[in-house]
């Protein structure tokens, strides 16, 4: 059922390894109003494959941009095709959650899989303008073993106040050519335009940070994978990524208890409304994680221009950030303001449903900042 009069309509789509999320949002007076949104539980096969039984130094080692290690993976049997069966798996699933959802747009924003994206800021003296787009060309062609022309690469000047600088910093996302065609085709078999591809570090900087310019951590913890971003003055400057999540929990779960994964993470779900968690389970990936923060804060302020910057406020999200003890391990490593981040902050939506979307909310902040692309600028 619609929740408000029909008004300008925006669809934002994640597809994660947990399954699909969507939501749309209808502009009213420069306002997001939630208008419907969806879950599509199933485990979907998206990511980069990746080993689970690596040691918390081997996971740390190969963390981050991911395209840095695809010649040693065998790219070119990892990245999608375009008769990669998925396609049409994932097109019917939601095609089905948009169905359901009763979605009043054709018109969609989606993310691309954190795993397949290189993200880098490149320092560069100062040059003109139309000059840019070629060096970040030759910049990226060294860093990674894609060939430039068979990737998309997208740059955007870094605000810099210090009107004497001789330097320019740049920030580059680029992903490959075939995989914003695999996921086209997902969309166009859906019934559904793709408006645009953005990488997930947007679409949280989006929902979970807004307006606020200060240097924030924000910590999405997946089933499959969590990623690490440091947002600093709107922008999203470092990201890396572990081969560590949800899953993980599971696993130690039913290892520990002698049951199977599937329980393991019902028990999971139950342990996120616990005040009292034993937590000695979970310390192995709780290290992972706050290890990584700092591994990133250390990498954000070894760059040029972020010398003396201070990280104020670590937000995290993703369906493993309701356990209680993720927040606290957290606060007591680091001397920060730590908190789960509320994704629904910035939009409108009946008072009714408040204590549904608190419950679901660590799931769909990047489908929600996905669909605000085009109403908050």
């Amino acid at each position: 059922m619609s929740l408000f009069s029909k008004k300008e309509a925006y669809l934002g789509i994640d597809i994660g390894a947990h399954g699909i999320k969507l939501v749309e949002l209808h502009k009213t007076k420069d306002r997001p109003q939630l208008w419907t949104y969806g879950i599509a539980e199933e485990e979907l096969d998206i990511h980069l494959p990746t080993s689970h039984n690596k040691t918390p130094e081997e996971i740390l080692a190969e963390s981050g941009d991911s395209f840095l290690n695809l010649e040693k993976k065998k790219k070119s049997k990892e990245l999608p095709q375009l008769d990669d069966p998925r396609i049409d798996k994932y097109a019917k699933l939601l095609k089905e959650l948009i169905k359901r959802s009763r979605v009043t747009t054709n018109l969609a924003t989606a993310s691309l899989p954190v795993s397949y994206i290189f993200h880098t800021v490149i320092n560069l003296p100062k040059v003109d303008d139309k000059e840019i787009d070629a060096i970040v060309k030759a910049e990226v062609n060294k860093m990674t073993t894609l060939p430039v022309e068979e990737m998309q690469i997208v740059h955007q000047k870094i605000p810099n106040h210090d009107e004497k600088s001789k330097n320019v910093s740049i920030l580059v996302t680029a992903a490959p050519k075939i995989l914003v065609q695999f996921y086209t085709l997902i969309f166009q078999k859906a019934g559904i335009q793709l408006q645009e591809l953005e990488t997930e570090a947007f679409a949280l900087e989006r929902s979970l940070v807004g307006r606020d310019k200060a240097t924030v951590m924000v910590v999405d913890i997946g089933a499959e994978r969590t990623n690490f971003f440091i947002i600093d003055n709107g922008l999203p400057m470092t990201h890396r990524s572990i081969s560590e999540g949800g899953q993980t929990i599971d696993a130690e779960l039913a290892k520990a208890l002698g049951i199977e994964k599937s329980l393991a993470s019902q028990m999971k779900k139950d342990l996120s409304r616990m005040t009292n968690v034993p937590d000695k389970i979970f310390m192995p990936l709780v290290d992972i994680v706050t290890r990584e923060i700092e591994y990133s804060f250390d990498l954000f302020l070894s760059q040029t221009g972020n010398n003396g910057k201070k990280p104020e406020k670590i937000i995290l999200t993703g369906g493993v950030s309701v356990l209680p003890f993720f927040k606290d391990e957290i606060e007591k490593r680091f001397s920060l303001k730590v908190f789960v981040g509320d994704p629904w902050a910035r939009t409108v939506y009946q008072d009714g449903l408040r204590q549904v979307l608190d419950g679901i909310g660590p799931r769909m902040a990047v489908s929600i900042g996905l669909a605000m692309r085009n109403i908050i600028k």
